[in-house]
């Protein structure tokens, strides 16, 4: 599992290598344009099960500190379905890899991909 630590607090949010790698590709593509946008993720049952988001822009500080040595295959289409899910109003929606093929209004939103520690 690796960590995203968030703002000044240093606020550890957990995640798998796998998911946090396409996680930084995404965030680090909407920084680079210079856009805003909350990071929305639901809690691991260990820190609540609830829901938990963020507001993220140019200016927050973030640590993407991993578990593995080793990047993990990256699926491109995975990382562009994150960017556009942070162009919503919602924000950035950590959609599963294999709901990719299911449309949009069908996905569920119950699997647990994050922890705030």
């Amino acid at each position: 599992m690796g960590t995203l630590f968030y703002g000044a607090g240093r606020l550890a949010i957990t995640f798998d290598d796998r998911v946090l790698a396409h996680l930084q590709l995404a965030v680090s593509t909407k920084l680079r344009r210079q856009e805003t946008f909350m990071l929305n993720w639901r809690d691991n049952e260990s820190v609540g099960d609830g829901r938990s988001a963020v507001w993220i822009g140019p200016q927050t500080d973030l640590h993407f500190k991993y578990s593995g040595s080793r990047l993990p295959e990256i699926n491109p289409e995975w990382v562009s379905a994150l960017v556009v899910s942070a162009s919503t109003p919602l924000g950035l929606q950590l959609l599963d890899e294999g709901s990719l093929d299911v449309p949009p209004s069908t996905r569920n939103g119950s699997r647990r991909t994050g922890s705030a520690r």
